[in-house]
């Protein structure tokens, strides 16, 4: 459904709020983390006070990016267990903005359902090409500016970040993707647009320099479809 003139207003008041730098530190660290985030992590995170990580998460969470809850520490409850600390989480809800508005998720609906009606598999194998192809480039170039020094996979999370991905690397050293860039589309097409994600991580993975067999499919609510492997 094509978002109304005051759905696309409340979109461009919300993502103005991540114009603020320590605002978006913000919003990008809750993103990558696994579960809820406080206060506390968040402020030691972005290297500011409590009190203005309090401020600015909740500025997120009242533009819609970020939801919250209270919830008391684990092992904590009845009398004298302290107030419940307010968690953080990454909103559900999808932004997009054009201006002059444009019809894009239209043009998306017809080339998938074009692959999905094409029996020969041309189209869906020429799309995967494509994402293939994009995958690398963008790995190539994250490689490429990347500093000589850092964590073995700050490569690809820059990469899958250009890509519209929200990377986090688990402690088993797995990379989930905390987002589907496509997720509109892979409410309806969703075999089609899951397909699209693995071919585009290896190919991002490929122009890292990595192995692309890393991406594999793992479909889970919440999240992408596709995770990038821990190195064997």
């Amino acid at each position: 459904m094509k978002p109304s003139p005051s759905a696309e207003a409340g979109d461009v008041s919300a993502l103005s709020s991540l114009d603020d730098p320590v605002r978006r530190r913000l919003y990008d660290y809750v993103c990558e983390q696994g579960g809820p985030v406080s206060r506390d992590e968040a402020s030691a995170a972005a290297g500011i006070g409590r009190t203005l990580a309090a401020y600015h998460l909740d500025k997120l969470e009242g533009a819609g990016l970020l939801t919250a809850a209270f919830q008391r520490p684990e092992g904590r409850g009845g009398p004298g267990a302290g107030r419940p600390a307010k968690l953080y989480t990454r909103a559900d809800r999808e932004f997009a903005v054009t201006v002059p508005p444009r019809d894009y998720e239209l043009l998306t609906h017809l080339l998938l359902e074009s692959a999905e009606r094409d029996g020969s598999g041309v189209v869906r194998g020429a799309a995967g090409d494509a994402a293939e192809r994009a995958g690398r480039t963008a790995g190539r170039e994250a490689r490429e500016s990347a500093p000589r020094t850092g964590r073995p996979d700050a490569v690809i999370t820059a990469a899958l970040r250009g890509c519209g991905y929200q990377p986090s690397v688990q402690p088993d050293g797995d990379i989930a993707l905390r987002n589907c860039p496509f997720d509109r589309a892979a409410r309806t097409h969703r075999d089609i647009v899951c397909g699209l994600n693995l071919r585009m991580l290896r190919g991002v993975l490929e122009g890292t320099g990595d192995d692309p067999d890393r991406a594999a499919l793992e479909p889970l609510e919440g999240r992408c479809c596709v995770v990038v492997r821990a190195r064997g």
